[in-house]
């Protein structure tokens, strides 16, 4: 039986959110504060971990930091507010979706089960590393080299590097790469991409790559572009 977790101090949330994930088949471990979930995560194995941000103790951003340290289990981050900016942030530190309080339970668990799918997808395919030149992107453990340097890359980023890297040279438009990384369900826009885009560059340049790089097609999206 497939394990979650649901942190959220507010014990009204929890409950609604338990019982519909319950009917999904998920055996439920809860949590009230930051604390409590982030010990709970180190613990135990999860399949699955909803968030709330606004957490005692310990906020969600944090907990979701520690988690990334040694876990890329999926993580949903749950919060009252749905500025761009905290999408984001939620994002660029390793969650896997987003979404705003107050929200539908079906919805979520809408979003529970497509990210279960993309992981699915992902796990059967045979090759899990990919390199071309100086470059290393290991997808079974999240790790990007080039020069046999680590780069420090988020889940998306590396995924971004992943898809657009074992697809050489072909242009992937921003709704393209929001849909296969993020979800046809997915509420957010192309902005998202574009901010991705721009801190995985940032990682990627501090080792020189001259043979390949990721090329901006004005007006259309993104490519790995080999360098002759």
């Amino acid at each position: 039986m497939p394990a979650m977790l649901i942190a959220d101090d507010n014990r009204q949330i929890v409950s609604v959110l338990k019982e519909y994930a319950k009917k999904e088949g998920f055996d439920i471990t809860v949590a009230y504060d930051g604390q409590e979930a982030l010990d709970q995560a180190k613990t135990m194995t999860f399949d699955m971990i909803l968030l709330d941000v606004m957490m005692p103790g310990i906020d969600g951003f944090e907990v979701c930091r520690e988690i990334r340290k040694q876990s890329n289990v999926p993580i949903i981050m749950i919060t009252a507010r749905g500025e761009d900016f905290e999408r984001i942030m939620g994002l660029d530190i390793g969650a896997d979706d987003y979404i705003v309080k107050p929200f539908s339970p079906g919805e979520v668990m809408a979003r529970v089960r497509a990210i279960l799918r993309r992981i699915s997808q992902t796990n059967d395919t045979k090759a899990q590393i990919f390199t071309h030149k100086n470059l290393l992107v290991n997808l079974d453990e999240y790790i990007t080299e080039i020069n046999g340097i680590r780069i420090p890359l988020t889940k998306k980023e590396t995924e971004l590097l992943w898809t657009m890297g074992t697809n050489k040279n072909k242009v992937f438009t921003r709704d393209n790469l929001l849909d296969s990384l993020w979800g046809f369900d997915y509420l957010g826009d192309t902005r998202t991409v574009d901010s991705h885009i721009k801190r995985l560059r940032a990682k990627l340049d501090k080792v020189p790559h001259d043979e390949w790089e990721i090329k901006t097609i004005w007006g259309v999206g993104y490519k790995f572009e080999v360098t002759p």
